[in-house]
């Protein structure tokens, strides 16, 4: 699969819109390293959640009374989607690229079945309630479970203490050694902790929640997740008798996922490890692992944008949902190129210009690309953060036919002007670049200094199309909201982006001409 990779780190470089563009190194530099290798699998254990193992632990705690008969809650199945539609038939369930009915050896943050090939997607587990109806993908039903839910008594009407046959369950299929005293919360404990994350410039140093990042839970075919709130903190629905595994899955509750892990789906999985099933607290420092802070940092960065555009906020319009934000270790540009929601790919200018490619970037589809070869710190990741998402916002406002023309131009100039990522300005189709790039500079620095402190950054301030207006305006009245609000689609160049300023806050005339007039003059 490192060849399909390389691909697209090349296809990403072409088509990078901002903050820099540089060629790929030989490979991803962080995912050899063994936290985020593949999983190694070891031994097939005995799934105790099998009607048949139930049924059997039933017979040994109650050996006087008459066969209950056990139906099946779950079935334990696993699918193998082919593309990106049929990823999108499942996308509700809780998926796993790993069979959970084995020993990991070695834990890690994906698996790839060695009998499908590398060119092709893996098998994705899941477990779906009995009556579950299957889409149109090829599917193998593994097993069939009973697994009792939360509202089930300990003990049921007819004298079965669910408890002690899930226990007696785990013994009979020689998984004994799973299972933990009761403690003082009793047999069965719902996991709760706290997931946190630690920038070294805010808080005083001191951990604060890594927010709205789902945090997922399972011993075998028994697995149930729960979102941190914005402190961090969760708790998991189902209760658990035995250790269970721990695991981030970046997929938030903000409507945003951040992917690509060598594996073809949306969200990245970090693996927290193997631990008691009271719960677990983890937190997430510079000196972690850096994929897992990379990830962390784009978490939250993108979890405190979207919750700042609200109207009692910044007021303005957030990113569109399901927003898928990709991370390439291996790369320095950055991009917005909106894939995912029908951008780029469908151009025929395009699809000549990347060839192979374009299938490839079709297939993955990535919204936003963050390159973090040179971001080693929260506050460049946050920034980089910032100024893609509000790329973000802007698209959401003007729509695919706006942005193909903005991203056709980088891509055009780039070539054109020997490398210059947003060209000289004085090509065709300028005017979009001015426009989505002014108020990504503007945003991005206004953000930053409102997390840190100290002057406004000047952020893009040398490129031709002066970020400087945005942040003139902004100091003398006008709000990020009234900007935005002013670059709607038919607004495609400097010009009509200060007219339209103008006709929409006519009292604020004076200081829309003196700050387009100031730095214009300068061209």
């Amino acid at each position: 699969m490192d060849r399909l990779f390389g691909f697209i780190l090349l296809a990403m470089t072409v088509v990078s819109c901002s903050k820099g563009v540089s060629g790929p190194s030989s490979g991803f530099q962080d995912e050899g390293q063994i936290a985020h290798g593949m999983i190694v699998l070891g031994r097939k254990l005995e799934n105790p959640y099998t009607t048949e193992n139930i049924s059997a632990a039933i017979a040994s705690v109650y050996p006087a009374r008459d066969r209950v008969e056990v139906r099946p809650t779950h079935l334990y199945v696993r699918f193998l989607p082919v593309d990106q539609d049929d990823f999108d038939l499942i996308s509700d369930l809780d998926l796993s690229d790993y069979p959970l009915d084995y020993e990991i050896v070695k834990d890690g943050d994906y698996y790839h079945d060695p009998q499908i090939g590398d060119d092709k997607v893996t098998w994705q587990y899941a477990v779906v309630p009995h009556d579950y109806v299957f889409p149109d993908i090829y599917y193998e039903v593994i097993d069939e479970c009973f697994i009792t839910e939360n509202d089930a008594p300990e003990r049921s009407a007819d004298g079965i203490d669910w408890d002690a046959v899930e226990r007696e369950a785990y013994r009979l299929t020689g998984n004994a050694d799973m299972l933990v005293a009761a403690g003082a919360r009793g047999n069965k404990v719902h996991p709760s902790g706290r997931i946190t994350i630690v920038d070294d410039r805010v808080n005083g140093g001191k951990p604060f929640g890594l927010a709205g990042v789902r945090v997922r839970c399972n011993t075998f075919v028994k697995y149930s997740h729960a979102y941190t709130d914005r402190d961090g903190y969760y708790t998991i629905p189902k209760k658990y008798s035995a250790k269970v595994r721990y695991r981030l899955i970046y997929k938030n509750e903000k409507g945003f996922a951040i992917g690509f892990n060598k594996l073809l789906v949306p969200a990245s999985t970090s693996a927290l490890g193997k631990g008691d099933p009271d719960g677990m607290d983890y937190t997430v420092t510079r000196n972690s692992d850096r994929t897992m802070f990379s990830r962390s940092v784009v978490n939250n960065a993108a979890y405190d944008y979207i919750t700042r555009c609200s109207g009692d906020d910044m007021g303005i319009t957030p990113p569109p949902s399901d927003l898928r934000i990709w991370l390439f270790h291996s790369l320095e540009a950055s991009s917005s190129v909106m894939i995912h929601h029908g951008t780029v790919v469908e151009s025929k200018y395009i699809k000549k210009f990347l060839g192979i490619f374009s299938s490839v970037i079709a297939f993955f589809s990535p919204d936003i690309t963050i390159g973090t070869r040179n971001l080693n710190d929260y506050c460049s990741i946050y920034s980089a953060v910032c100024h893609e998402l509000a790329h973000a916002s802007h698209f959401a406002q003007v729509g695919k036919e706006y942005w193909d023309r903005y991203i056709m131009y980088i891509m055009k100039s780039y070539v054109t002007s020997g490398g210059m990522t947003y060209g000289t300005g004085t090509e065709a189709d300028a005017g979009y670049c001015a426009v989505g790039e002014m108020w990504a500079y503007y945003l991005e620095s206004i953000m930053y200094k409102e997390r840190y402190g100290g002057n406004v950054p000047s952020f893009g301030s040398s490129n031709w199309f002066f970020p400087q207006i945005f942040r003139t305006l902004d100091e003398r009245g006008v709000t990020r909201s009234e900007i935005l609000g002013a670059m709607q689609p038919d607004v495609t160049d400097a010009d009509l982006l200060k007219g339209r300023l103008l006709s929409l806050y006519p009292d604020k005339g004076l200081v829309i001409n003196q700050a387009f007039n100031r730095y214009r003059s300068l061209e």
